[in-house]
């Protein structure tokens, strides 16, 4: 499978709006909802719009802490495009292209059982759980990526 990364800008709110929505009926993820929301995220993080077949199915987007660190703050991937392995492929081209980032970490639902095995087949540890981490009322767990010379 191909998918193409796209790096959103302010244009791109409605479709971020239209995936988040589409995954907002569960308590596995935190969706953005609004388009404040959107802004900040696009002035603070790299945000990228996954295509599949010219389709935007997801989006993936990171805040570079500093040289050395790497936060994943989203990954998702709308519900009738799940289990394609697009998720994977588009966190294989963002590992790619962050390089010898040090530290790459991210939080996820501690229930959300695929996405975990997603993060733990790339070799993300799991370091620590926050609850109300995003104040949806859900707890969250650290998962953190070390670059391979840090062990």
């Amino acid at each position: 499978m191909i998918i193409n990364l796209r790096k959103a800008t302010s244009a791109d709110i409605p479709v971020l709006l239209a995936i988040e929505k589409s995954v907002s009926c569960s308590n596995l993820y935190s969706p953005m909802l609004e388009e404040d929301e959107w802004l900040t995220e696009l002035r603070q993080n790299t945000v990228y719009i996954i295509e599949k077949d010219g389709v935007a199915v997801g989006n993936i987007s990171y805040e570079e802490k500093d040289d050395d660190h790497v936060y994943i703050s989203g990954l998702v991937v709308e519900q009738q495009f799940q289990g394609q392995g697009i998720a994977r492929e588009a966190l294989t081209h963002l590992l790619e292209n962050l390089g010898a980032v040090k530290r790459i970490d991210l939080v996820t639902h501690p229930d959300n059982v695929t996405a975990l095995k997603l993060y733990q087949s790339f070799g993300f540890i799991s370091e620590s759980r926050k609850e109300n981490y995003f104040g949806d009322g859900q707890p969250r767990l650290v998962l953190a990526l070390f670059a391979k010379n840090d062990f």
